[in-house]
């Protein structure tokens, strides 16, 4: 391997924003700060989209302070772009690299933001021209191939166990049934997490449905009327992505739009559709007359104030990490290792090769969830609970013995 190039670098953020994207921002510009091979440190503004523009801003002009802030701001501060580069768009970028000497290229996103590296960096090596392509994990879906987990995903992961303890402490007070739709098109992690705030035997969701696994309207009725014959309430926690027996998305079963994202995917998030549907059937086939339900949509992603501490530091670490390993290598994507679990959790990081991440997706395995498909096991708690880092501690009096 010819060592390191003296050269300039960009750094992009691609695809849906969370809250630590820019934490690993961060990382990338404090070590490549310290990089004497890195000269200019080229921010793009909109992902690829602002490299074929040449939309650039300079990012090794930030002072601490600036830094500071931005480690805690969510979402992307340099923007994003849901463009999915074909070969020939890759050219572009190609042709801009070129004409202004970069040489480092560091994409934080997710997997088909690592495809696109493995793209150009194919093209690079085609004609010798020394190009170092990583790629910084991120989704809060949790979706990525050999990673253990994904920076974006323990904040979210918070957000949305905050959300539903409030949400249960709510029903309690004015009991019903309550449905709750969370990101999710494929796998079921940031679903599953909805159970980590539960504190007390009887606390929601008591009901939780993930993509993995297919459930009909009439055994999603039968669970919510078991469990609201038991404890008088209800609380659900469903995957935008849930399916039925047949394979097929209820949203897509329902929706009367045929909108689809810059993916081809039909349009999830951004419509309440699938809440609306379930609480029309609860009401109009079970009875129930106090049923409610709410879509979390984008509110999970960028949620201001309620960062992770271990996602914040990861995140920054990871985005250290690619500069480091793009000092030593062609390519590849930084990923994390469990070391540690419970009081004892640890990580350290290593790096794949970019086809291993690359347009793969990973789903939630089959021990996180429990044999009846309803909801999710104590593994997946002793997983997932490291990431979010203290949840808050709650009450409820109407446990107590009455006088």
């Amino acid at each position: 391997m010819a060592s390191a190039p003296k050269a300039n670098a960009v750094v992009g953020q691609s695809g849906g924003p969370t809250a630590v994207i820019n934490a690993s921002l961060v990382g990338v510009i404090e070590e490549a700060c310290k990089c004497a091979q890195i000269d200019g440190l080229h921010g793009s503004l909109h992902a690829v989209e602002g490299i074929v523009k040449e939309r650039f801003i300079d990012l090794k002009r930030l002072g601490k302070g600036e830094l500071d802030l931005l480690v805690q701001s969510p979402s992307s501060a340099l923007g994003s772009s849901r463009d999915k580069p074909d070969k020939d768009y890759c050219q572009r970028i190609f042709e801009v690299f070129r004409r202004r000497n970069v040489r480092y290229f560091f994409y934080i996103g997710g997997n088909d933001s690592a495809n696109t590296l493995y793209i150009i960096n194919a093209m690079a090596q085609q004609v010798g021209y020394d190009l170092r392509a990583f790629h910084i994990p991120k989704t809060i879906d949790n979706d990525l191939l050999v990673t253990d987990h994904c920076p974006g995903f323990g904040s979210a992961a918070k957000f949305v166990a905050c959300a539903l303890m409030g949400d249960d402490l709510d029903n309690r007070a004015l009991p019903g049934v309550k449905i709750d739709v969370i990101m999710g098109r494929h796998a079921g992690f940031l679903t599953a997490a909805s159970v980590l705030g539960k504190q007390r035997d009887d606390d929601g969701p008591h009901l939780v449905y993930v993509p993995e696994r297919p459930v009909s309207v009439d055994r999603f009725l039968a669970d919510v009327e078991a469990v609201y014959k038991a404890l008088g309430r209800c609380v659900v926690a469903v995957s935008e992505g849930i399916c039925d027996t047949d394979g097929v998305t209820w949203a897509k079963k329902i929706t009367q739009t045929s909108e689809t994202d810059a993916h081809g995917n039909i349009q999830l998030s951004g419509t309440g559709a699938l809440a609306d549907y379930l609480a029309a059937q609860v009401k109009a086939r079970l009875g129930i007359k106090r049923v409610r339900a709410d879509t979390f949509g984008y509110l999970q992603r960028s949620f201001a104030g309620l960062q992770s501490p271990v996602d914040v530091q990861e995140a920054r670490e990871c985005g250290r990490q690619a500069v480091r390993y793009a000092l030593e290598r062609q390519s590849g994507s930084v990923a994390i290792k469990r070391i540690g679990n419970g009081d004892r959790y640890a990580v350290e990081y290593f790096c794949t090769d970019l086809a291993n991440v690359a347009e793969k997706t990973k789903s939630l395995p089959a021990e996180y969830i429990n044999q009846q498909g309803n909801g999710v096991t104590a593994g997946f708690v002793e997983y997932a609970r490291p990431l979010t880092g203290p949840l808050p501690k709650t009450i409820y009096l109407g446990n107590y013995p009455t006088i």
